[in-house]
């Protein structure tokens, strides 16, 4: 989040980092219960429940690094807020899931702090389970509780704590606890076939912890507080709902939010799924070998080194094993190069991490007994949008055959036969005719396509955290990191108004692999990024239709879409402030004398985010320094002469846009553009087409 915040990270050059001693090894406890009575209304026991256990439970570590976070993040990310949010506002407000059958609590505790409570005794999530395992229930799904071993009674001002930005921004200050997260955090939500009455009161059979987090707010969750003219919240405001950069901490200098994945069909995945070779740390992974079968989870295809080390991957990016973590990058601000995260290094040193590892195949058949396709035919009023004549549907079908089938189908014609010629199509035509052709199918090929090929907005593709060297190098595999290049790209430069070549890089980036197309109807808006369709707060059947049907008619009309109105740019006047204790000795004479805050900006309302937000930070110290001096002298050349927004940006325009665009990562900056496969098409094909996929 605040990585991005380029003119500050070039001033403060790096991250101040902290690291506290390992703990003396925990002793963990197990669950023997399913506390989850009821979720996705389907009944696991044995290895699948303590796969259940390790997703919605397990936060590790993490915990204290939450808490480091919430000290060293430049007043962002403090997760005791959203804890203590009213619980009746959390889905309007942060778009996050309330635990069922807790409450806002009568009073609050004994550091002034209201945490909600059970509704009474006999609903006490945390009955039977180990407090210092798991923490303890912070009314959110996906959030747990911890004491904070740093915390101090005598400096505690609740109210400060709320109302005083000198105080809450102050990173001395410790908090009474520290707030864990678990991976289901980021994916749980309605759902889909049995939604809740009240979303921010459901029961445990109206949530889907496989749906994905369609309704999450970055920018509220992480950014609480902000206000517009932050810069740091307009970044953090240019992640659609639903959708999250998983390097925004181990920065990579690319704004590239991706959806929070739905998981779906993991068998027909692992059917389709390719051997790729490991190499190097990647072999200390639990049970792999040097050829390892591997589904791609992220959208870029990255994270190469088999399901299990996906999973265990997941962990570690949110906080596990933390203090070995930051080590090795400087935490949002970047500015520093990489290195990777030894796999051996962890297993030598946390528990935590020994933990996840060994109970990553548990969560891995926890979601072959759950993530199953959720068809519009079994929700609640779902038969009313299913009308079309059995003529119309087999027309839908041959269009998929014919334009989707190659890409978004997990079964493909025998050897021999390549799925993109006449005789592919052909198998494809008379496959999808058979009744059991969505049988076991992932609606997904799970290769890697080139971004050039795709042509939807290059910057997810382009992550390099697990390129060769860099934080995930153990959890790619040498097949990853040996890509070539896939080409270069037409992006649109709004600064001179014309299309220019972008050179993409070799060693693995510049690949997508395209989405599972199960259950489509409930999974809108479209894209890696959710640019295609209509965001919507609204998780019933209904709105989920209207959501589809907007985001379709834009996905095969792509004359329907915003095109350069879907660039992310700024709401407002913005600036990049830095709080007093953040600011070094030598720069405390430019902070402002009232507040003590160091503000830099201003940065003209309709800048575009990603013109800043994308620049490379691990350029030539020579490079970035020259970089940095333009950059002040034209924001302060703004801020002096008291510039319009109008004036600002003409200047920014001649002066600073060229040197960006020139350091940019990746300036492709339209969000909604490319996927334009079947848009020749007839209108009669194409609402057939949308008949077809709601059927999926």
């Amino acid at each position: 989040m605040f990585k991005r915040a380029l003119v500050a990270a070039l001033l403060l050059f790096a991250c101040t980092r902290t690291t506290l001693p390992v703990s003396s090894p925990p002793q963990f406890q197990v669950v023997a219960h399913d506390p989850f009575a009821g979720l996705d209304r389907v009944t696991v026991t044995g290895d699948e429940l303590q796969g259940r256990l390790a997703w919605n439970l397990w936060s590790g570590d993490n915990a204290g690094f939450w808490d480091w976070l919430s000290r060293n993040g430049f007043g962002t990310a403090d997760l005791l807020k959203v804890v203590t949010s009213p619980r009746e506002e959390r889905f309007q407000t942060y778009g996050i899931t309330n635990q069922p059958n807790y409450k806002r609590a009568a009073k609050p505790d004994q550091y002034g702090l209201l945490i909600d409570e059970p509704i009474d005794a006999a609903h006490d999530f945390d009955r039977g389970l180990d407090a210092n395992t798991w923490g303890r229930s912070t009314g959110i799904a996906g959030l747990r509780l911890f004491p904070n071993p740093d915390f101090d009674p005598a400096k505690w001002d609740v109210r400060r704590y709320y109302d005083d930005p000198a105080y809450y921004t102050n990173r001395t200050l410790a908090r009474p606890y520290r707030v864990g997260m678990a991976c289901s955090f980021c994916h749980i939500g309605p759902n889909p076939l049995n939604p809740p009455a009240n979303v921010n009161e459901p029961q445990w059979e109206n949530l889907s912890d496989t749906i994905g987090a369609q309704y999450f707010k970055v920018s509220a969750v992480f950014g609480n507080g902000m206000g517009e003219d932050s810069f740091v919240y307009q970044i953090l405001a240019s992640n659609r709902p639903g959708t999250l950069d998983t390097s925004f901490i181990a920065t990579d200098h690319l704004n590239n939010s991706g959806t929070m994945n739905a998981l779906f069909e993991i068998p027909g995945r692992l059917d389709v799924a390719v051997d790729e070779e490991l190499r190097g740390g990647a072999l200390s992974l639990r049970g792999v070998s040097r050829t390892e079968r591997t589904p791609h989870v992220l959208k870029d295809g990255s994270d190469s080194a088999g399901f299990n080390a996906a999973l265990s991957r997941v962990y570690v990016n949110i906080g596990e094993s933390w203090q070995e973590w930051i080590r090795h990058f400087n935490p949002l601000l970047g500015g520093r190069p990489q290195s990777p995260i030894p796999v051996a290094a962890a297993q030598k040193q946390s528990p935590h991490w020994n933990w996840s590892e060994t109970h990553a195949p548990l969560v891995a058949k926890y979601f072959i007994r759950v993530a199953q396709p959720m068809h519009l035919r079994d929700a609640p009023g779902g038969g009313a949008y299913l009308t079309a004549s059995d003529a119309t549907l087999l027309r839908g079908k041959l269009a998929f055959a014919r334009h989707c089938a190659s890409c978004h189908s997990s079964k493909h014609p025998p050897a021999g036969i390549d799925a993109d010629t006449p005789a592919g199509v052909q198998w494809f035509e008379t496959a999808v005719q058979r009744p059991d052709f969505l049988d076991r199918n992932f609606l997904s090929s799970e290769k890697r396509y080139p971004v050039s090929v795709i042509r939807t907005n290059a910057t997810r593709a382009l992550a390099t955290n697990a390129t060769r060297g860099h934080i995930w190098d153990n959890f790619s595999s040498e097949t990853y990191k040996s890509l070539p290049s896939a080409g270069s790209i037409e992006v649109w430069n709004p600064y001179t108004n014309a299309n220019e070549t972008f050179a993409l890089p070799q060693g693995g980036p510049g690949y997508y692999r395209p989405p599972s197309l199960i259950s489509v109807w409930a999974t809108a808006p479209y894209l890696h990024n959710n640019a295609i369709g209509m965001t919507t707060a609204d998780y019933s059947v209904a709105g989920r239709m209207r959501a589809f049907e907007d985001g379709m008619q834009k996905l095969l009309w792509p004359e329907k879409r915003d095109g350069e109105k879907s660039i992310w740019r700024t709401s407002a006047k913005s600036y990049i402030t830095v709080p007093p204790s953040y600011i070094p000795s030598y720069l405390r004479s430019l902070a402002d004398p009232t507040s003590g805050n160091l503000r830099i900006g201003p940065i003209p309302k309709g800048t575009p985010v990603n013109l800043l937000a994308n620049a490379d930070l691990e350029r030539s110290p020579i490079a970035l320094a020259s970089l940095a001096a333009k950059i002040g002298m034209t924001l302060l050349d703004i801020d002096r002469r008291k510039l319009s927004d109008a004036d600002a940006t003409a200047l920014m325009r001649k002066d600073l846009a060229p040197l960006l665009w020139k350091a940019s990562k990746c300036p492709d900056l339209i969000e909604d553009k490319g996927h334009t496969f079947g848009a020749n098409m007839s209108d009669e094909e194409k609402r057939a087409l949308i008949e077809f996929l709601k059927t999926m």
